[in-house]
């Protein structure tokens, strides 16, 4: 989609987004070669700040391409939010029921028709203790798996630092940078033409994750941890240490 086709409404979500985020961040946005041009493709990014949807939005708005999300249900309701919302063409995923799979099917629709569609496979934000990533969920395994479109790896960094997870108050100085790198497409050939059986889907997922993991440990400037954060296990020895 280019800038011609971007339309009314994600043209009035950035003129009422961008200003505030232009003066609260500087930035530094690296890897915008790696955005397609034109045809389809998923962005799969990391996910550790409520700021970090409207931040990704302004780095990817600025490529020309702009992202269809998968958001909560609940994010439709509020009148003027949800007027923009599925004006802007977002995706409405209701966790856990049936609609939840007319998501995907809309995903695949989107992708089909030459759009974008951006994941955060993590679900919510990210419950690692140092914010690296966690094992993803595998709604974006199943798309890339069925279109065969590119997937873009996208690690983003700064959000966090102004509004870190679960904090109810910003902290506006110093001035804060939003930093992000997006990767190039992510191989996943080994896996075209198989069955999306449930352990196809698991590896393709942390395929796709790792490499935003390794993305963000080149934003941070530090290695990153082995493997990928996993709460359910966390917990799990949680309660037998307990």
């Amino acid at each position: 989609m280019s800038r011609r086709r971007i339309g009314f409404w994600y043209r009035l979500a950035a003129a009422i987004a961008k200003p505030p985020l232009i003066v609260l961040f500087k930035r530094d946005w690296r890897g915008m070669e790696n955005i397609p041009a034109e045809g389809g493709f998923l962005t799969a990014v990391n996910h550790n700040s409520y700021l970090d949807p409207l931040l990704y939005a302004h780095f990817q708005y600025n490529t020309g391409r702009v992202p269809r999300f998968l958001a909560k249900a609940s994010l439709f309701k509020p009148f003027f939010v949800g007027a923009i919302m599925r004006g802007t063409g977002q995706i409405p995923v209701i966790r856990a029921t049936t609609d939840a799979a007319a998501a995907y099917r809309a995903a695949i629709e989107a992708v089909e028709k030459g759009e974008c569609v951006a994941f955060y496979p993590e679900g919510t934000l990210t419950r690692d203790p140092d914010l690296w990533p966690m094992v993803g969920k595998t709604g974006v395994a199943r798309v890339a798996l069925l279109t065969q479109a590119p997937v873009i790896p996208i690690a983003q960094w700064g959000g966090n630092e102004f509004l870190p997870p679960y904090a109810k108050k910003p902290s506006f100085l110093p001035r804060k940078t939003h930093r992000v790198l997006a990767g190039p497409p992510v191989d996943l050939a080994a896996w075209y033409g198989k069955e999306p059986t449930a352990e196809v889907l698991r590896e393709i997922t942390a395929t796709i994750m790792g490499a935003v993991k390794e993305l963000l440990a080149e934003l941070r400037g530090e290695p990153a941890p082995p493997g990928l954060y996993d709460p359910r296990q966390a917990a799990r020895q949680a309660r037998e240490g307990a």
